[in-house]
């Protein structure tokens, strides 16, 4: 009877075949490096930034609300999950405003020239296009938010009054994070609020009843977009 044969590789075969799997490294993968990657991890989670710029205000019909004008502000952000980070914001415009007595006509209804700053202050949430990290230091975001603005000012002359309203708003923006606790930010963001006229706007003064300061058929309220384009400097904390 034929007995099986038992086959020994020899010891030298096997070394031959093992010695390229071990002159692999551990570590090694298919692409770049990732001390070469153009992405780079966000370490930290909150930061405060404080920014300036230049408030870009619509015209409204009557030619009385808030205008355009130099802006500062302060704005808090920490992340809350994924590429999205919770964000509160204070702003204010320096801005001024036309004065009118409607109960006037021709050139003595025009009062001047008056400055009135314009508050803002919304929350909001902001969304990193690339998660959370960047590119080549590059970080750019859309924002979304609600909140309000004021001039803290009651009725003037006239019977008008900006008062308190809500400021819906939108935008975008672009971060450079070097890669230590400082960023640099630009925003875009458009403030979205209602003007409101008195009755004593569509008054006309005179018989003829052609110098109302606004026509009958014109709204007693519009809403405007307002846009603020600014830049900041920020302080970045907690990993």
């Amino acid at each position: 009877m034929n007995r099986p044969v038992n086959r020994v590789v020899p010891l030298p075969v096997l070394a031959a075949l093992a010695l390229p799997a071990l002159a692999v490294p551990a570590g090694a993968q298919v692409g770049s490096l990732p001390e070469n990657s153009p992405f780079k991890d966000l370490e930290y989670r909150q930061e405060v930034t404080a920014f300036t710029g230049w408030f870009v205000a619509s015209k409204d019909p009557a030619g009385v609300a808030p205008r355009s004008g130099p802006m500062v502000g302060a704005r808090y952000d920490v992340r809350i999950g994924g590429p999205a980070q919770f964000s509160a914001r204070l702003a204010t415009a320096f801005s001024e405003r036309r004065v009118i007595d409607p109960a006037r006509s021709g050139a003595a209804r025009e009062l001047g020239i008056r400055e009135q700053p314009l508050y803002i202050g919304d929350v909001g949430i902001a969304v990193n296009l690339t998660g959370q990290k960047s590119w080549r230091a590059l970080v750019p975001y859309t924002q979304l938010g609600v909140g309000i603005a004021s001039d803290f000012q009651g009725r003037d002359v006239g019977g008008y009054r900006f008062g308190t309203t809500f400021a819906f708003n939108f935008g975008g923006g672009l971060r450079w994070v070097p890669g230590n606790r400082f960023q640099v930010r630009a925003d875009v963001a458009d403030w979205l609020y209602q003007i409101q006229y008195p009755n004593t706007y569509y008054v006309p003064t005179t018989a003829q009843g052609d110098d109302a300061v606004l026509r009958e058929r014109d709204a007693k309220s519009v809403w405007k977009h307002n846009v603020a384009l600014t830049i900041g400097g920020s302080y970045l904390f907690f990993r």
